[in-house]
C-alpha cells in the first residue's frame, strides 16, 4: 500500500518541485503513485461542468496532491468585458477544489459571442495595458485570490506596440497585484520566431514575481524567411529550453515547475522522466545545466 501523504499545503502555494499536467488516461497510474510528482495541473475549462467522471477523477487526485488550475478561456486580453458566466463557473471550480494556484494567459480568445480555439497575441499599448490590468483585477476579485499571468508564445509582433512585453507584464502585476507564470518554452519559441535573444528577454523579466514555471516541447517548420517554432506541447522539452530553465533557477532558486505535454500524450513513465529532469535541476539550484546551449 502507498504510504499516507502528509496534509497538502493550502496557504503556502505550490511546492517548489516538479509537477505534471493531469491526463485522464493516466488516472490509474497517478492514483497508484501518490507523491510521484510534487503537484498536478489541470485546464479549468475541462472541469466547468457539475459532475461526472472528470470530477470523480479530479477529486481522487486532489485528495493526495497539491493542484494548480490553469485557465485557457478567459480571454483576459480581449477588448470587451469578461464573460460573466464563464467567470462564475470558474469561481465554483476554484471553491470546490481550493487549488494552491490559479493562472491564465496574456492573450485573447473571443470576439463578441464568437470563441476561438486559440490564444491570440496583443499589441502592447497603454490602452491594452489598462484593459488587461482591469481584467486581471476582476478575476482576482471574483476568485478571492491572487492569480498568475503567463507570458505568451507569439508568432507576430504589432507595429502599434509601444511597451516591451517584459515591461508590460511587470506593469500589469504592479497595477493588479497579480503574480507571473514564466513559460520558458514560450520565451524560446517567441525569441526564435522574432529573431531576438531569449537571454536578453529573461534578463528583463521580473523574476521576483514568478510563482510558477512551465516547460514544454515545440515543433519547427522551415519557411523562406527562416525557422518558425510552434508551441505545440507534443514532444519532450528541447535541450536549449532546459538550459534556459537551469539558468533561471540559478537566478531565482527553486520554483514550482510544470511539464506540459498536452498533445500526442506519451505513457506516464515518459512524463515522469521529464519531471525527474526538472527535479534534478531544482535540487541542484540550476548549477547543473541540462546541456550546453
Amino acid at each position: 500500500m502507498p504510504s499516507p501523504m502528509p496534509a497538502r499545503p493550502r496557504a503556502g502555494g505550490l511546492p517548489a518541485t516538479a509537477g505534471l499536467g493531469f491526463k485522464p488516461e493516466h488516472f490509474a497510474a497517478v492514483a497508484a503513485q501518490p507523491g510521484a510528482v510534487g503537484f498536478y495541473e489541470v485546464h479549468a475549462e475541462n472541469y466547468l461542468g457539475a459532475g461526472g467522471a472528470p470530477h470523480a477523477m479530479l477529486a481522487r487526485i486532489r485528495a493526495d496532491h497539491a493542484m494548480s488550475v490553469h485557465g485557457v478561456g478567459l480571454s483576459i486580453g480581449g477588448p470587451g468585458g469578461l464573460d460573466g458566466g464563464h467567470l462564475r463557473r470558474l469561481r465554483a471550480l476554484v471553491e470546490r477544489y481550493e487549488p494552491e494556484s490559479f493562472s491564465e494567459h496574456l492573450a485573447w480568445s473571443s470576439h463578441g459571442a464568437a470563441w476561438l480555439n486559440d490564444l491570440l497575441p496583443l499589441p502592447y499599448t497603454d490602452e491594452t495595458l489598462a484593459t488587461v490590468a482591469a481584467h486581471v483585477g476582476q478575476v482576482q476579485d471574483a476568485l478571492g485570490r491572487r492569480m498568475l499571468l503567463e507570458n505568451p508564445a507569439t508568432y507576430v509582433t504589432f507595429a502599434a506596440s509601444t511597451i516591451p512585453e517584459t515591461a508590460f507584464l511587470a506593469e500589469v502585476a504592479r497595477r493588479s497585484g497579480c503574480g507571473l507564470l514564466l513559460d520558458v518554452n514560450n520565451v524560446f519559441v517567441a525569441a526564435a520566431n522574432h529573431r531576438t535573444d531569449p537571454r536578453a528577454y529573461l534578463a528583463d523579466f521580473p523574476l521576483h514575481l514568478v510563482g510558477e514555471i512551465h516547460l514544454a516541447g515545440h515543433s519547427a517548420e522551415v519557411l523562406p524567411s527562416g525557422p518558425l517554432l510552434i508551441d505545440d506541447h507534443a514532444s519532450p522539452v528541447a535541450d536549449p529550453v532546459w538550459t534556459l530553465y537551469a539558468e533561471v533557477i540559478a537566478a531565482t532558486g527553486p520554483l514550482p515547475t510544470l511539464i506540459e505535454w498536452d498533445n500526442d500524450v506519451p505513457p506516464f513513465e515518459v512524463l515522469l522522466a521529464e519531471a525527474a529532469r526538472a527535479g534534478d535541476i531544482l535540487r541542484n539550484g540550476g548549477r547543473r545545466l541540462a546541456v550546453a546551449c
